[in-house]
């Protein structure tokens, strides 16, 4: 998803689909996912970011005054982004399609 012409989220939270296996196991394509804008960004944390002018979910990997959107799906390349200003939420649920699959991560 490109991030031209895309409207501002706004401080709500907000549910998407997962799209593709990049983030597998923990979340399979077809869940949703909740994000929150106003969430607080820490090492480890699910995020949705922006990267390449692409919306991206990946995790938060921070290392010094380094910061990585990592993959759980080791398929997938770990990538550089230059700090937190590319992190546009944190991902605070996501689950399957069923109630017992859903998680919290906040």
């Amino acid at each position: 998803m490109s991030t031209e012409n895309q409207n501002h989220c706004g401080n709500e939270p907000f549910a998407l689909q997962v799209l593709g296996d990049s983030m597998e196991p923990e979340f399979k394509d077809g869940h949703v996912i909740v994000i929150d804008p106003e969430a607080v960004v820490k090492d480890g944390s699910f995020v949705f970011a922006v990267h390449q002018d692409e919306y991206i979910f990946r995790q938060l990997k921070i290392e010094g005054d380094k910061y990585y959107l990592q993959p759980l799906n080791e398929k997938y390349p770990t990538l550089d982004i230059p700090g937190l200003e590319a992190v546009r939420g944190v991902i605070t649920q996501g689950g399957g399609l069923r109630r017992h699959e859903r998680k919290r991560y906040d």
